[in-house]
């Protein structure tokens, strides 16, 4: 099993990346549909279901489907273009569609969020309909947003369990599927993490220059971690919550040169960084999904943290924690779910935490057994964690969230690194308790907003 580190670690935009990112993706690849079929529709419509209904207005999941009909890539979309977008397809009730031509779409009654069961192959389910001048249907298709971007037709998901994109097997050197199998495979050839992982995405891609690819995303996250601390403002949806990085990285500033700091201080370096991320990513938006849009603040402030307050911080040892963090990422992708809408928040941040843990123990030197050491530490304390965003909106408790979650993958690489690699709980074990947790809990904790802080916290 192979995924890439550009598969986890995708440019998109805020606010999430399943009900975001995923649903433009999904109608992008029903135009697609359209044109390879050469469908000439007069009329489009779109249905959301399960936690893509119940909190979609507060995703942005109709402003997302809207988005990719009129031919917009999360990857490429510039934020400051939709607001004028949107009002250009409320006034036309019409999208234009290249290859195809003008074809009828009204958001106010062409896409209807299903408030029903959910569809039976994922929480996260759509259904695009192309009709005919006389309202016939021409193609229909469900489509599931399983988390981080990721989106998989109906048939795909009958036919295979593993969705993520993939070289084949045979291809990648080091096509590991689970820990015990990395560290196995790392003992046999001598190779740390990073060397299989980078071997692997070699042979996905020979040609490729792989460090100006990973040069190129974190960019992209630092970038949007500066955007963040230097905005200041009300975040959009109606919950009336300020931007706080900007403030709090001005005292953490002001504070840089007291003779006599904290030195629980830099815990708060660790949560400017990451909320600023979250702040950004509520805010809509472009940023790094990783492994999604809710949980995407915490890989860039633990390297952040990694650059500005660790000796010897480099781009080589950047470069290190990214691959690193993603081989970590497609274990517990295929093995549980990076999905709030299938396992709740532990998927989201604990994934995400795990990840960092285990790409800054790399970049600090540890051993593969530490590595896998710090991410079942990461990952282990976050089990259980519930998805019940209030109102709607990846703000609370998530922008927080963020900020906890790298507190804890620094703090889980640095008992790591103080240990041998041995350790009794093997990650393994911890992804599976993930995902049995995740079978386990009820859905009003997976991202609908109908547990939680959602109904015990008033939005006014």
């Amino acid at each position: 099993m192979f995924i890439s580190v550009f598969d986890i670690f995708k440019i998109g935009i805020g606010p999430s990346s399943s009900h975001t990112m995923g649903p433009m993706v999904a109608a992008g690849r029903f135009l697609d549909d359209l044109r390879s079929k050469g469908l000439k529709p007069a009329r489009i419509t779109a249905s959301l279901h399960g936690s893509l209904a119940f909190t979609g207005k507060g995703h942005a999941s109709d402003r997302a489907i809207c988005l990719g009909l009129a031919g917009h890539d999360p990857a490429t979309i510039d934020p400051a273009c939709i607001e004028g977008e949107m009002e250009r397809l409320q006034r036309d009730k019409r999208v234009m569609v290249e290859g195809i031509g003008g074809i009828a779409f009204d958001p106010e009654t062409d896409l209807v969020f299903d408030y029903g069961p959910p569809l039976p192959a994922h929480a996260n389910g759509m259904i695009f309909r192309a009709l005919g001048p006389e309202g016939e249907t021409l193609l229909e298709e469900t489509v599931y947003s399983i988390g981080g971007g990721f989106v998989a037709t109906a048939e795909e998901l009958e036919r295979q369990n593993d969705l993520m994109p993939r070289t084949n097997d045979e291809r990648a050197p080091f096509a590991f599927r689970s820990a015990a199998e990395m560290l196995q495979m790392g003992e046999a050839s001598g190779l740390s993490i990073e060397a299989m992982k980078r071997a692997n995405e070699e042979a996905r891609d020979p040609d490729g220059d792989l460090d100006e690819g990973l040069d190129r995303i974190w960019r992209a996250m630092n970038a949007c971690l500066e955007r963040g601390l230097s905005l200041e403002g009300e975040l959009p949806g109606g919950l009336k919550i300020k931007r706080r990085a900007r403030a709090i990285h001005q005292k953490l500033l002001g504070d840089a040169g007291k003779n006599r700091p904290f030195q629980h201080t830099v815990m708060d370096w660790l949560g400017v960084y990451a909320m600023a991320v979250n702040e950004e990513n509520a805010a809509g938006g472009s940023l790094v999904t990783a492994p999604t849009n809710g949980a995407a603040g915490v890989i860039p402030a633990v390297i952040r943290y990694y650059l500005d307050h660790c000796p010897d911080g480099c781009g080589s040892g950047i470069r290190t924690f990214l691959l690193v963090a993603a081989a970590i990422g497609g274990i517990i992708k295929a093995n549980a779910s990076i999905s709030g809408a299938e396992v709740g928040c532990q998927g989201e941040v604990g994934s995400a935490s795990a990840m960092a843990a285990a790409g800054l123990c790399a970049a600090l030197g540890g051993s593969n057994a530490q590595v896998e050491n710090a991410a079942e530490i990461a990952l282990e304390h976050h089990l259980g964690m519930t998805c019940d965003p209030i109102g709607g909106l990846v703000q609370v408790p998530c922008i927080e969230r963020n900020a906890l979650g790298a507190v804890k993958a620094v703090t889980a690489a640095s008992l790591a690194l103080r240990g041998d690699g041995t350790h009794f709980v093997p990650l393994d074990s911890c992804i599976e308790t993930m995902r049995q947790t995740g079978l386990d809990m009820t859905d009003k904790y997976k991202e609908t907003s109908k547990g939680g802080l959602a109904v015990n916290v008033v939005a006014c």
